[in-house]
């Protein structure tokens, strides 16, 4: 028992000098040559150490080098493709002493690592050009790699702590970074599956990766090969589940995007959305996505963000110029909590004098459409309704079709407001000024809500049609507004012009005229009026524009108690109107359905004024001319009858 002891312990004593005298023993140098040998024979690269090299072989035999440097492609931005402070390889015991060299485990500390192309797009990461094998064909994608069957890199575990990692495009000049690496890198076999897992950040946020790649051996040969990643973040969240071919060039899967907060997103981009509290927050995208050389197409398209949810396909061309073909379902699109918020209207307080409307100032700042020139697109949208301010739709469907500069917006079909309609808009921006057409048909609308959700206008209540086509240019609003050509026409039922009462109008001129002064209690120069209205069966006309100037000869008013005709002006630059209505009170009154057209009393109305501050004026002296007129008229004819009469009685006293 003794005797085993002493053997026992006459080992261990042999084994620890052993390891005491290894670094020693083991050329040091000389599995380094091995170790650089072996990488540029992979890789057509060489390894370089200029800081110290140490070994220990406890409890693993370890290289520790420090300073490294790995040599880039001749034509790169710099001489080395990536540096670290320190190398650690854990190699095997038995490769030593095997034929075949392998390697273990490497820890890099620090690493300092860029990828980037040069100006011909050539890669540096394309590291595998000394060992592959060049077929006799090329394929469409360029140059293709084949891996000798008995090549293979066994690295087991890469763990790679702090340093930063550049990709720079030297056709662009784009450049991305990453730093605070804390990545685990397991390769066992270059035809077997590829793992990294670990943490970046990426401009100040932490992102958590999860990458698997079968066989990495296809990827370096261009063939097809499996992906699936995660990567999760306070921002956002992405999934990818799919197949890339041809050096990255033939991408096809499906993805997965979401997101607490868009306003976040945008922050951490250095945008300000400065959006309301109920927007821009929540948002996913799901759907079938495959990039092939220049153009993604994506189906299946499941988007939200809010409230909500948009459907659809699409199809873009990422080349010289942007190309977009897209269908898109928009549901039910409410857009009011991304708009600008109204500005309420303030009652003046009882003591306050109202504030008088101010005058309207056409903008001449320039518009700028030159980015109409950096896509084309053919898209095709609808939704079951929208909102957006006070404006609500029913379902509707437009085109947009943009080519070279040149945009038609065409409004397929549309519900709202109890009518239906469609139309179309065409912008040429190929050139200053820029042209711009509208044509547009509304059928059955009832004009008080369309008008006021439009343009702020409900002075006119009723149904029917309204149709336009109109046609401008120049760069500004107010310039469009200068040369703007063109008809809009309208014929409306059943309701009233808000302002004023005309009919009470005319019954205070004609009491006026015949002397009954007592009977007009207030004066016959008023402004608008919300309480007072003048209600009509059927009104129609239509205004012809030249210069921004409608001149409207055909307005016809009609009610069981008035009739109205007009003519005049509504000049758009000035923003004034001069316009004179010629009213009349009914004789016989049959109700709503009358077909009576006489007058019995006729006078003039004036309207004229700024936009702001149009007011209603009777011409009285008109009226009285005309009155007056008449009467002298009415006593010729009488005199006339006397005196045919007069002389018939002569001419029987003569001749019986």
């Amino acid at each position: 028992m003794k005797t085993l002891l002493k053997i026992v312990g006459v080992i261990l004593l042999l084994c620890i000098a052993l390891i005491i005298a290894a670094p020693f023993l083991i050329p040091t140098d000389t599995i380094f040559n091995k170790v650089s040998e072996q990488v540029e024979k992979t890789t057509g690269r060489t390894l370089t150490i200029k800081g110290d090299k140490t070994l220990s072989v406890f409890p693993a035999l370890k290289l520790e080098l420090n300073d490294v440097h790995f040599a880039n492609m001749q034509t790169g931005s710099r001489d080395y493709m990536a540096s670290m402070e320190q190398l650690a390889v854990h190699i095997p015991w038995l490769s030593l002493f095997g034929g075949e060299f392998k390697l273990d485990k490497f820890v890099i500390n620090e690493p300092n690592i860029l990828l980037e192309t040069d100006k011909n797009g050539k890669a540096n990461w394309q590291l595998f050009d000394a060992v592959a094998e060049q077929p006799q064909e090329q394929t469409q994608s360029g140059e293709s790699v084949k891996l000798p069957e008995n090549f293979d890199i066994e690295l087991g575990e890469v763990a790679i702590y702090g340093g930063t990692f550049t990709y720079l495009d030297g056709q662009t000049g784009a450049k991305q970074q990453i730093s605070d690496l804390e990545l685990a890198i397991l390769l066992p076999s270059l035809r077997k599956t590829l793992e990294i897992k670990g943490g970046i950040t990426y401009m100040q946020e932490r992102f958590e990766l999860d990458v698997k790649l079968d066989t990495p051996a296809k990827a370096i040969e261009g063939a097809t090969f499996e992906v699936a990643q995660s990567v999760d973040s306070r921002l956002v969240d992405l999934t990818f589940n799919g197949s890339i071919a041809r050096q990255g060039k033939d991408i096809k899967g499906e993805l997965a995007l979401s997101g607490d907060s868009v306003k976040e997103l945008a922050t951490w981009q250095g945008v300000d959305l400065n959006a309301k509290e109920n927007a821009f927050n929540a948002f996913s995208v799901n759907g079938k996505m495959h990039l092939i050389d220049d153009t993604f197409n994506l189906e299946e398209l499941i988007a939200t963000l809010d409230e909500l949810e948009i459907k659809g396909k699409s199809e873009v061309n990422l080349g010289n110029k942007l190309a977009v073909n897209a269908d898109i379902d928009l549901g039910m699109l409410d857009l009011n909590p991304y708009l600008p918020e109204v500005v309420a209207k303030q009652q003046a307080p009882q003591s306050e004098e109202p504030k008088a409307a101010q005058p309207i100032v056409w903008d001449d700042t320039k518009i700028d459409l030159s980015a109409l020139n950096a896509l084309n697109a053919n898209v095709v949208i609808r939704s079951s309704g929208l909102k957006a301010n006070d404006i609500e739709l029913g379902a509707n469907q437009f085109t947009v079709d943009l080519n070279n500069s040149v945009a038609k917006l065409s409004l397929d079909s549309f519900k709202a407001y109890e009518g239906t309609g469609k139309g179309v808009i065409n912008i040429n921006a190929q050139q200053t000024p820029y042209k711009i057409s509208t044509n547009f048909d509304l059928a059955d609308i009832d004009a008080q809500p369309l008008l006021t959700d439009a343009a702020g206008f409900d002075k006119l209540m009723g149904k029917g049609s309204l149709n336009w086509n109109l046609t401008t240019t120049g760069q500004s609003q107010k310039t469009f507004i200068n040369a703007l050509n063109g008809k809009v026409g309208f014929e409306f039922a059943d309701g009233a012009v808000k302002g004023a009462n005309v009919a009470e109008m005319v019954r205070k001129g004609k009491e006026l005229i015949t002397g009954n002064l007592g009977a007009v209690s207030e004066g016959l120069d008023t402004g608008f009026e919300e309480s007072e209205q003048t209600d009509f069966s059927a009104l129609t006309g239509s205004f012809n524009f030249t210069n921004g100037v409608g001149h409207n000869n055909d307005l016809s008013l009609m009610s069981p108690l008035i009739r109205i005709t007009g003519e005049g002006d509504i000049d758009l630059p000035k923003t004034n109107v001069d316009y004179r209505l010629v009213t009349g009170i009914v004789d016989s009154i049959e109700g709503q359905g009358t077909t009576d057209d006489s007058t019995g009393f006729k006078i003039p109305l004036r309207i004229e004024g700024p936009f702001h501050d149009v007011g209603f004026k009777l011409d009285v002296s008109n009226a009285l001319k005309d009155e007056a007129k008449q009467k002298l008229d009415d006593a010729k004819e009488k005199a006339k009858e006397k005196a045919k009469d007069k002389v018939k009685d002569k001419l029987k006293g003569l001749f019986g």
